[in-house]
């Protein structure tokens, strides 16, 4: 309790302290501003930067949260449909968790390289080798779909971890009910949509609330894969911009933030979990 109460909460209570003061520079704060910091990036920081930021934040967010659970969830089914060989597709499914957000970059940072025609590599090379140069595009330097291409390495992340959650749903579903529906006479369709998928629920819940999280702080992912970028900047590696340039408080404003919006997520997953596990 003591260790959290310093380097949990204390950190918090001293970065709020901080968003709130003139901290901009390495010479220390000489006051109290109130909320001009949280003022200035939402309605003058330049070019809108942290509005920026922040529709980047939510694009690559819902992106990346809809093709890890489709992914994670066809995978999972199909597993559980049952296969030849389930421990070698579960591993390799399961293998990208493995790897560090930095090293995958890297490897996608390759596999995603903008240049196209003659010089095409990665992706674009393989398209072209194949005579299909139409589904050759520039990835993270589209200034439209950037963000979108940029949730490509985290969903083939991820995906296999939102597999293992909802396979152990599918595990744990008891055999009865299903016998039950099919002495009911329910078909495949019927049984899974109204047996088996409200089952899982819960497990779908709680693979939102960790990718969503996951989410709303990635930064090592993004800055190995195209760098500080304008195009695809998050808020993440905006407060490490800040801080690169000493202006603190600014850095500081915007992690309260980003901690505020993870707070948005979590505290009513939290809230609701309480809840159910009382009425049991």
């Amino acid at each position: 309790m003591i260790l959290l109460a310093i380097f949990v909460y204390g950190l918090i209570a001293w970065t709020i302290k901080v968003s709130v003061s003139d901290e901009h520079t390495a010479l220390g704060s000489k006051g109290f501003v109130g909320l001009d910091n949280y003022t200035y990036l939402f309605t003058e920081d330049i070019n809108d930067r942290f509005l920026h930021s922040l529709k980047n934040l939510l694009i690559f967010t819902v992106v990346f949260i809809a093709g890890a659970m489709l992914l994670g969830l066809l995978w999972a089914y199909l597993l559980e449909r049952g296969v030849r060989g389930e421990g070698l597709f579960r591993t390799v499914y399961l293998f990208p968790m493995a790897v560090s957000f930095i090293a995958s970059g890297v490897v996608w940072r390759w596999l995603m390289n903008p240049n196209q025609g003659e010089n095409a590599g990665g992706l674009n090379a393989v398209f072209g080798g194949l005579h299909l140069d139409f589904l050759q595009n520039p990835w993270w330097t589209d200034p439209d779909w950037g963000m979108a291409a940029m949730a490509v390495p985290a969903v083939w992340q991820l995906s296999g971890y939102v597999m293992a959650l909802f396979l152990a749903g599918f595990r744990g579903i008891p055999a009865e009910l299903r016998e039950a529906a099919a002495m009911d006479g329910a078909s495949t369709y019927r049984l899974y949509r109204n047996v088996i998928f409200p089952q899982l629920t819960p497990v779908a819940l709680s693979a939102l609330i960790i990718l969503g999280h996951m989410s709303m702080k990635m930064f090592d992912l993004i800055m190995s894969v195209s760098g500080p970028q304008w195009l695809t900047e998050v808020p993440a590696v905006y407060v490490w911009q800040a801080l690169l340039t000493s202006d603190y408080a600014k850095a500081a404003a915007i992690s309260v933030v980003l901690l505020l919006l993870v707070a948005v997520v979590i505290v009513p997953y939290l809230v609701w979990t309480q809840r159910t596990e009382k009425t049991r």
